[in-house]
């Protein structure tokens, strides 16, 4: 028997976040209909979560009209790294617009709030630092990142149409790098990469001289602000950043997971790719006054944690 009340829609469910906010949202009484087409997830991040009365899984690309009884709805789904979203750009764009255009036709059709999971790179490589809301950015609109970038630019255009149309319950987070246990080992992620490389005892590669700067959020502090988001009153719509607003240069990044893991792989330098963004922070005023959230896990105890999980890997 299955007590729960509220169900969630979480697509792109069986990915890195997703699947911690399924398990998140089980573990405060929710139901969740897992929605993913495996492109970048896998069955393994949501293995737990198989035979819980209150979750269920439906295969299904979100490029396709899903028609699902549900009181909430996260849209994740979109390949997230650049080695996956570049792999096949158009249909990357295509996962964004018409992904967005789905969910969002949904939560309509079911009159329920639906919370939309973009990104710092709506930002592009920012002109303004820290990054803030109502900064526009500055994007490549045709370059080897578009699909992403722009995709996702796209999805929050929709969001806020269809919040001014037909006054739809939205809530926009723009989410910075986040890490944390089921990172894709291959997803070409600063973090994954540097801990794998380690862990093998391969050289650390740092594309550029390895002073850029990001700014690291740990997926607990992550899903933590989701939840917070989704649970708002009506009127707040967002766009609200989501990250930890410590930065570290890559340089930084390399020398914690040399030091975490104990390898002794050299670092090794390359060019910077196409776009790269030079700095990365998030301004998280927005987020401590409307949510009442600010991350705690520390970039050196995240960083341990997701070294433990890749040993298990490696």
């Amino acid at each position: 028997m299955n007590p729960y009340t509220q169900t969630a829609l979480v697509t792109g469910g069986a990915g890195f976040i997703g699947s911690h906010l399924c398990e998140r949202l089980i573990g405060r009484g929710t139901n969740v209909v897992c929605v993913d087409n495996y492109y970048t997830g896998t069955r393994a991040n949501i293995a737990g979560l198989i035979g819980h009365p209150g979750f269920e899984v439906l295969r299904h690309d979100v490029t396709f009209p899903l028609y699902v009884q549900v009181s909430q709805v996260f849209n994740l789904a979109c390949p997230a790294s650049p080695i996956h979203y570049q792999r096949d750009p158009v249909q990357t764009t295509k996962v964004s617009v018409h992904g967005a255009i789905n969910m969002l036709g949904l939560a309509k059709r079911l009159n329920v709030p639906i919370l939309q999971a973009s990104t710092s790179e709506v930002y592009g490589d920012p002109l303004v630092h820290p990054q803030v809301e109502d900064y526009w950015g500055h994007v490549n609109p045709i370059g080897m990142r578009s699909c992403y970038d722009e995709g996702k630019r796209c999805a929050e255009t929709l969001f806020f149409d269809y919040w001014r149309q037909h006054a739809l319950r939205i809530k926009v987070v723009r989410i910075f790098n986040t890490y944390g246990p089921r990172m894709h080992p291959n997803d070409g992620r600063v973090v994954s990469n540097f801990i794998v490389q380690a862990l093998k005892g391969e050289p650390i590669t740092i594309y550029g001289t390895g002073e850029q700067t990001r700014s690291f959020c740990y997926v607990d502090d992550l899903v933590d602000a989701m939840l917070a988001a989704m649970d708002t009153p009506d009127g707040f719509t967002g766009p609200v950043n989501i990250g930890n607003p410590g930065e570290f240069s890559m340089l930084e990044l390399a020398e914690l997971v040399l030091k975490t893991t104990g390898s002794s792989s050299r670092i090794e330098f390359r060019p910077l790719p196409s776009d790269d963004p030079r700095q990365r922070r998030p301004d998280i005023s927005r987020a401590k006054a409307d949510l009442g959230w600010e991350p705690k896990v520390a970039l050196a105890d995240g960083i341990e944690r997701t070294v433990h999980y890749f040993r298990s890997l490696v």
